[in-house]
């Protein structure tokens, strides 16, 4: 493996990157910020300037086509993330995208078949699959803590209305609300831990008058590989929270918290009414571990741990979730 660092730009910087992932590139080891765009040259100026980010590029071709990048970040909001991608992978560039990865399984399989015809590197940015809670409670399942896994639960929940995000709830740049910006989370990190992939989903949702054309409020109770049955609740209206829970034969996990990456989160297995063991992880590191993992893989290294069959699935979930919520009826994948 080279010993030169990936040099990653974003393209679509925005309050994500701010919050996220700039404070995550200075602890890497194998991945390094080259550069950035954003519709509004002058902010990123000022961002470029603020943040000493090398290289501010004028326009999106200019970013695909630099060869000081070696990999596009996809920040933009969720309808451009197609023609983006499509554009970095005619430049030659590697791509990880942000969740969700397209505005439908159609787009998100086009953009995968674009990527392995070009032979490049193609990954969308779930990160919580670097969460060391996730990966602790992965690791104890498949040895068999908790027995054969029967239910499973996760939530994710936060105020939008005071999301700087404004674009998330204008349904002609975001893939609906709450269900695909954080659903697609819990639907991601049940197929982690579990090991088993989405088979049917029916939907409940409702919209609100801060909402528009999209959800505020959903609850989609899916049918699993591994006779699993699972339950994804997900609100823009409540204060934040996250958890996880998988139910097994022979015990149950649960994490509140599980998806959080601001503070340790604490992992509970049970026996009964007993509490067999405690574990309290840190999940800060989990965007420093997903830059490197998607950089080592360039490398040569491990494969990356969230594909693009990953990202496909995921939309094939989602595209299920609102054709239910249409419909009335449960939807198969």
């Amino acid at each position: 493996m080279t010993q030169s660092p990936v040099r990653f730009a974003i393209l679509g910087f925005g309050h994500h990157a701010v919050k996220r992932l700039l404070p995550a590139f200075p602890k890497c080891e194998l991945a390094t910020l080259s550069g950035m765009w954003r519709r509004d040259h002058a902010a990123a100026l000022e961002n470029c300037a603020e943040f000493k980010i090398p290289h501010c590029f004028r326009t999106r071709e200019e970013l695909c086509s630099s060869p000081d990048v070696d990999a596009v970040f996809i920040t933009s909001p969720d309808a451009m993330h197609r023609d983006d991608t499509l554009l970095a992978l005619k430049s030659g560039k590697p791509v990880l995208c942000e969740k969700p990865l397209a505005m439908s399984a159609a787009e998100a399989e086009e953009m995968n078949a674009a990527a392995r015809a070009a032979g490049l590197l193609f990954g969308v940015a779930q990160n919580f699959r670097y969460n060391r809670s996730l990966e602790w409670m992965r690791d104890q399942i498949a040895a068999g803590r908790i027995g054969k896994p029967q239910l499973a639960r996760a939530e994710y929940c936060y105020p939008a209305n005071n999301s700087s995000r404004k674009w998330i709830v204008d349904a002609t740049l975001a893939y609906g609300g709450p269900i695909g910006d954080v659903g697609v989370h819990c639907i991601d990190a049940l197929r982690f831990v579990l090991g088993n992939d989405v088979v049917s989903v029916s939907t409940l949702a409702r919209k609100d008058a801060s909402s528009g054309e999209v959800e505020a409020v959903a609850s989609l109770q899916m049918e699993m590989t591994g006779d699993v049955f699972a339950t994804v609740t997900t609100s823009a209206r409540t204060p934040y929270r996250s958890y996880v829970e998988v139910n097994g034969s022979d015990g149950v996990m649960y994490s509140e918290g599980g998806l959080t990456v601001d503070r340790p989160v604490q992992i509970v297995v049970r026996r009964g009414a007993d509490v067999e063991e405690t574990v309290t992880l840190d999940n800060g590191d989990g965007y420093t571990r997903m830059l490197d993992g998607f950089a080592a893989t360039l490398r040569g290294g491990n494969d990356f741990a969230a594909t693009g069959e990953d990202a496909i699935h995921n939309m094939q979930a989602l595209d299920a979730a609102m054709r239910s919520w249409r419909s009335g009826t449960r939807e198969l994948l």
